[in-house]
C-alpha cells in the first residue's frame, strides 16, 4: 500500500466473509487517538478486532460550549436531548438538570462540537431547530454560549459522593466480596512473555476474543520486573472486568443512581455513558427528577461520576435491582 504522508482514512474490504476489514488512518498524533477511533467506530456497530497505535502526544483542548435550555418534563425528555446531540456529533462534559415544582425543567449540558464548527451562528441555529423538532411545544427556550474549558476539569470542592459511598463503589476489595457476578464481567485471562496475551468477555464493540499487546517501558525498554509484571496485569483484570461501578441506593423519597467510570489519559471519559444511562431509564418508564455530571480525584485515580435522582412519585414496581441490572447491561453490552 506504501506511506502515507497526508491526512487519510482508507478502508480495505475483506475479500472473504469470515475475514475482517481493514481501516487505515494516517493523521497527527496526540493523547487519546486510538480512543477517539475506537469511539467512531463504536458509532457505527463495529467490532473491534485487532488494533496497532503509533505514539501519542498531547492534543489541544477543544472549546467547550453551555446549552442552557428550559422546557415543560415529561418521561423521556432527557433521554431524547441527549439523543440529538449525540446525532449531531456534541460531546457531553457535564451536565446540571433540575426539575420545578410547577413541573418545568432547567438543563445546563457543557459539550463540545467534534465537527468545531458550534461557534458559528449556523451550527447553533442548527442545533437548536433538531431540539425544537424532537421536544415540539414543550421547548420553552434554548441558548448556546462559550465558556472556559475549565468548567469541565476535576472539581477540587466537596463531592456529592458520601464516604460510604466511595469506599463502597472504589474499594476493589468491597467489590469483590460483596457484588454479584451480574456487576462484573468475566475476569480475563492474561499471559505475559515480553507481550500480553488476553482472553476477554463480549464488551460493547469488543467480541469474545484473544488479544496481542506489545508493550514498553517509556526508555524502551521491556518489562521484566515481576512486580511491574503483577501490577499491570492486575490493573488490566480489574478494568476489564470491572470497566464501570453502578450503585443505587435509596435518599428518603427518591432514588439516587450513580454511574462513575475512570478518565482516559486523554482527558476523556467513556463514550455515550450518560446516552445508555437516560435509554435504559426510558425503556423501564422512569422519570427522571434530577441529573448531574461531575468529576472527582478518587484515591489515585479521576473519575466521571454520573448521578440520577429517580422521581418515585410515580408509584412504580420496578424494583432497585431491576433497574440496576438494566442500567449495568446497557452500559457494558449491546443486548
Amino acid at each position: 500500500m506504501g506511506l502515507l504522508f497526508d491526512d487519510a482514512v482508507i478502508i480495505r474490504q475483506s475479500e472473504k466473509e469470515e475475514e475482517p476489514s481493514v481501516i487505515t488512518v494516517n493523521c497527527p498524533d496526540k493523547t487519546g487517538l486510538g480512543s477517539d477511533l475506537c469511539r467512531i467506530i463504536l458509532f457505527f456497530g463495529l467490532t473491534v478486532v485487532r488494533a496497532g497505535i503509533d505514539e501519542l502526544q498531547p492534543p489541544k483542548p477543544p472549546d467547550v460550549f453551555l446549552l442552557k435550555f428550559c422546557c415543560h418534563d415529561r418521561t423521556g425528555l432527557l433521554h431524547d436531548v441527549t439523543k440529538v446531540l449525540c446525532e449531531l456529533e456534541l460531546t457531553i462534559k457535564r451536565v446540571k438538570v433540575s426539575t420545578t415544582p410547577d413541573g418545568k425543567v432547567m438543563d445546563l449540558f457543557f459539550i463540545t462540537d467534534t465537527r468545531e464548527l458550534l461557534h458559528t451562528t449556523k451550527r447553533k441555529e442548527d442545533t437548536s431547530d433538531h431540539l425544537k423538532a424532537v421536544l415540539g411545544d414543550a421547548m420553552i427556550s434554548c441558548d448556546i454560549q462559550m465558556v472556559g474549558p475549565e468548567i469541565t476539569a476535576c472539581s477540587q470542592g466537596p463531592s456529592f459522593l458520601s464516604d460510604a459511598i466511595t469506599k463502597g463503589m472504589f474499594n476493589i476489595e468491597m467489590l469483590d466480596e460483596h457484588q454479584d457476578d451480574s456487576a462484573a464481567l468475566k475476569c480475563p485471562s492474561i499471559s505475559m512473555d515480553n507481550l500480553f496475551l488476553m482472553d476477554a468477555s463480549p464488551q460493547k464493540g469488543k467480541t469474545e476474543c484473544e488479544m496481542d499487546l506489545f508493550i514498553m517501558q517509556a526508555d524502551g525498554k521491556k518489562i521484566v520486573d515481576p512486580s511491574k509484571q503483577n501490577a499491570l496485569r492486575s490493573r488490566l483484570q480489574m478494568e476489564l472486568s470491572r470497566p464501570l461501578r453502578v450503585s443505587l441506593t435509596s435518599r428518603g423519597p427518591d432514588t439516587e443512581l450513580l454511574v462513575a467510570n475512570p478518565v482516559e489519559l486523554s482527558g476523556k471519559g467513556r463514550p455515550l455513558v450518560f446516552y445508555d444511562i437516560t435509554l435504559a431509564l426510558k425503556m423501564l418508564d422512569k422519570p427522571i427528577f434530577s441529573a448531574e455530571i461531575a468529576r472527582y480525584m478518587i484515591g489515585d485515580r479521576e473519575w466521571e461520576v454520573y448521578r440520577v435522582l429517580l422521581d418515585e412519585g410515580d408509584d412504580s414496581s420496578v424494583s432497585n435491582k431491576k433497574i440496576e441490572e438494566t442500567v449495568w447491561k446497557m452500559l457494558t453490552s449491546w443486548e
